[in-house]
């Protein structure tokens, strides 16, 4: 005959132990599931017209709420299993009951309620998240006036011992979160270097602005608007580039851009009686075909500047201080060089020119390489805060004007300053330490 002890409310008791085992690992897992789905994948399914994606998406908005209801009922039926065991095992064991139920519970708990759903769960996050996003919508509705209490408790005790919470401050800008995957997949060999300074590249535009990327007022090729027409064209004949500022009696003074393209077709209308004589070309003016200059500040950022030039259809504008002094120029290939890197034709100057190894280990870099190619290129992390360029960032460090053969050590780096022209770094050479 059965023993007393294994009647029927017995077996309803351990039947109700299963139960609510299962119901915590449906809390833990779920909970796992939701936190851990990637927003952009769900968002993704939820446009495919997955109705469980689009509930996930909607109730981890609120994370805090979503943990609190997860993890009240959790807890509740944590320990009412926990109080269940201990009743039933105290009645088969006596005053031993507790600790075996302490014993059993915990292994069970673990095993079955918390590592078994939580692997399963992080295996498919987006998939487990979509199928319990349904009964999990239904817990926080019904969780919620006790949730909203115990957060009103919860940060009331915070608020008295100083800690003031903000709901939305683990949440991290979606620029941080893709360049942390991107640098993530490169180290574990999963994103290409190149595809990672593409994507970086783009999303730094809005944080970068033009007087980073520009080409300094000292390197920028000007025409002089009062040569003699002939003088213009040979000059324009001889550029590596296609369009020219001109000025009129000080650099300073930008009067217009001349487009080569421009000035060729008003010579060639010149041509058009099959002569071109001197009296012609003296009474051509040049501003006839030059194009109004356009200026930006140097302040703007390289993503507004880019929208600019698609929006006027232009690709080239002068660069100014707040007080309308010039300091350089920029031009759309500029920008997008930021995206895709150097983009070379037979007139740029070989970049293997400017960043040469040396048989030591070491780099000779021209001074006036952008501290930002440099660390694309060998993937170092110089500061580019407070200096555009290597020179720049020698000269800022050491608080002066180096000499030939100066050493500088900082930012885990040796600089050496190989050759000067003026007060201009030419060229260091760069030795990691």
């Amino acid at each position: 005959m059965e023993p007393a002890t294994f009647d029927v409310a017995f077996w309803i008791t351990a039947a109700a132990i299963l139960a609510l085992l299962v119901m915590s690992g449906f809390f833990s897992g779920s909970e796992t599931a939701l936190t851990a789905a990637s927003r952009g994948k769900l968002r993704s399914a939820a446009d495919k017209g997955n109705k469980g994606a689009e509930r996930a998406l909607k109730i981890t908005e609120d994370n805090e709420r979503l943990i609190g209801s997860v993890l009240l009922g959790n807890n509740v039926v944590n320990i009412l299993a926990t109080s269940l065991a201990t009743a039933v095992l105290t009645k088969l064991f006596g005053s031993n009951g507790v600790a075996a139920a302490t014993l059993i519970m915990t292994l069970l708990v673990l095993i079955f309620a918390e590592v078994l759903p939580k692997t399963l769960a992080i295996t498919h996050p987006e998939s487990f998240a979509s199928r319990v996003s349904a009964p999990i919508s239904l817990i926080i509705l019904l969780f919620s006036p006790l949730v909203t209490a115990v957060r009103a408790l919860v940060r009331g005790v915070l608020f008295v011992f100083g800690v003031r919470t903000d709901p939305d401050s683990h949440i991290l800008a979606v620029r941080e979160e893709i360049a942390g995957a991107l640098s993530l997949g490169h180290s574990e060999g999963v994103v290409e270097k190149e595809d990672r300074d593409r994507i970086l590249g783009a999303l730094d535009l809005n944080e970068r602005a033009v007087e980073e990327v520009m080409l300094h007022r000292s390197g920028i090729e000007m025409v002089d608007a009062t040569l003699p027409a002939q003088d213009i064209l040979a000059q324009i004949l001889q550029s590596q580039h296609t369009r020219l500022p001109l000025y009129r009696d000080d650099h300073e003074n930008i009067v217009g851009v001349i487009h080569a393209k421009d000035l060729l077709r008003a010579m060639h209308k010149l041509l058009n009686d099959g002569t071109l004589d001197a009296g012609e070309l003296a009474e051509f003016d040049i501003m006839q075909v030059a194009m109004p200059p356009y200026f930006v500040p140097e302040t703007t950022t390289l993503d507004e500047q880019m929208r600019n030039f698609l929006k006027r259809k232009t690709h080239f504008a002068l660069v100014v201080d707040e007080y309308g002094g010039l300091q350089g120029l920029i031009t759309l290939e500029d920008i997008l060089e930021e995206i895709v890197g150097e983009i070379a034709d037979e007139f740029d100057e070989d970049e293997t020119l400017q960043i040469a190894a040396t048989a030591d280990g070491a780099y000779v870099v021209d001074g006036s390489v952008t501290i930002r190619d440099l660390n694309r290129a060998h993937d170092w992390s110089l500061p580019d805060d407070e200096a555009n360029t290597v020179a720049g960032l020698v000269i800022h460090e050491a608080q002066m004007i180096p000499v030939e053969g100066q050493v500088f050590s900082f930012h885990g780096f040796r600089f050496e300053v190989i050759s000067k022209e003026e007060n201009r770094i030419a060229t260091l050479k760069i030795r990691k330490l």
